[in-house]
């Protein structure tokens, strides 16, 4: 690691608690304009992220990438050039992501704004990136907008977003239940309304296979006079488009009414360590979600090689990660794509080239994605994960269910 040329930043550019250690990874020279290259000695990335307020627990997703790039920055950099990394805190408030935006691109003079966190807190700023023209690359949220190369073409989304979950899912029950009445439960914002229309596309021409079709606000206490309106309507398939809370009471109902429909819970919910475990893992066997990456919540993939090394990783990089840390392993893909890009910009890394390249990604692999699954992007396709697997809950672990499936958007 180049020893620091500059002194350490000053209090207001550090998060606050375990974060702080990762918010500025190499100091050096001024960035330059973000049109030109020549001379310039590091990529400085930004990034935003809840270290504090109601999303905290996505932390590892700003803090784990520090880990990453200081481990590439000893290993000589990319091209030549080290990685500053600067992450800050917004407590998930939309107004407080515009000030921290500002912050990166107008005073730290950000060459790229790497993973930030969330749909709401993105789309305060995606304009202004915009305008700005710097990348806004690899949002850590499955919004559909976030994909919109035409109108926001500085903006990319990473994880596969809630209407291609939505596509999977209505391609297997029209694959495995051609008699199928369907009952919905959805969240009613942009999150449960991407997945409604991502099925209901799936659907095709099938969607008056719909018996029911009920939505819910955040604010209600429960979900169970929905789930008991579904059984009535006489539905046999149940999709539970809502968040971790409202997936254990849907489980917790179905049982209940004693009521055996195939049962879908989307990715965001599938976590057999909380949301299933809270449920119970009896009354949650049979339960079909998707999945993309290998999760190390699951004791199954222990000794998987990519799990093992990622765990070492940690240890030496991000100590303060659990092992089983679910977002720290996002992260850390997210990041081998990050790399992937400036390594593929060569000796151009101006924000033209650093966006151009981020939409020129060719099957790479990560060992940390489910085999099978690639991240592909082109200048009209800016959803870079676009395959889903199946999986199956058996009663104690996810298993797989049949091939990988591709609900891209941009392909319909």
């Amino acid at each position: 690691m180049t020893r620091p040329r500059s002194p350490q930043p000053t209090r207001r550019h550090l998060i606050k608690g375990a974060a702080a250690t990762s918010a500025t990874l190499l100091l050096g020279k001024p960035a330059v304009a973000k049109g030109k290259t020549e001379g310039k000695t590091e990529i400085v990335i930004g990034n935003i992220d809840a270290y504090s307020g109601p999303a905290a627990v996505y932390s590892s997703i700003g803090r784990t990438p520090g880990g990453y790039f200081k481990m590439i920055n000893e290993q000589g950099g990319i091209n030549g050039r080290m990685i500053k990394y600067i992450t800050y805190d917004d407590a998930y408030s939309p107004a407080k992501t515009v000030e921290q935006a500002r912050k990166l691109v107008e005073g730290d003079e950000i060459d790229v704004l790497f993973s930030p966190l969330g749909a709401p807190t993105n789309a305060a700023i995606m304009k202004y990136m915009n305008q700005k023209k710097i990348p806004h690359l690899f949002i850590a949220s499955g919004a559909t907008k976030f994909g919109d190369h035409k109108n926001f073409p500085y903006t990319m989304g990473f994880m596969p977003c809630y209407q291609i979950e939505g596509r999977t899912f209505a391609q297997h029950v029209l694959a495995t239940q051609p008699d199928a009445k369907i009952g919905i439960i959805y969240q009613n914002d942009d999150f449960g309304r991407d997945v409604l229309k991502g099925f209901k596309d799936g659907l095709g021409g099938r969607t008056s296979s719909i018996v029911a079709e009920l939505s819910y606000e955040t604010s209600d206490p429960t979900i169970d006079s929905q789930v008991v309106r579904c059984k009535s309507a006489g539905a046999n398939v149940f999709m539970s488009m809502t968040t971790p809370k409202f997936a254990a009471q849907g489980i917790k109902k179905v049982a209940e009414l004693n009521w055996q429909p195939t049962h879908y819970i989307g990715n965001n919910a599938s976590s057999a360590g909380s949301t299933l475990k809270a449920a119970g893992f009896d009354i949650s066997k049979g339960i079909i979600s998707s999945a993309y990456m290998k999760d190390p919540v699951d004791a199954a993939w222990d000794s998987d090689p990519a799990v093992v090394k990622w765990r070492a990783f940690l240890d030496k990089y991000d100590p303060a990660a659990a092992k089983n840390d679910i977002y720290a392993a996002i992260a850390y893909v997210v990041s081998q794509v990050m790399v992937q890009v400036l390594k593929q910009c060569g000796d151009d890394v101006s924000s033209e080239s650093i966006i151009k390249q981020a939409a020129n990604l060719r099957d790479f692999e990560s060992d940390l994605l489910l085999s099978g699954i690639k991240v592909n992007t082109s200048p009209t396709d800016y959803y870079p994960l676009e395959q889903l697997q199946l999986v199956r809950f058996s009663g104690e672990r996810y298993e797989i269910l049949g091939p990988v499936i591709d609900g891209g958007i941009s392909k319909a």
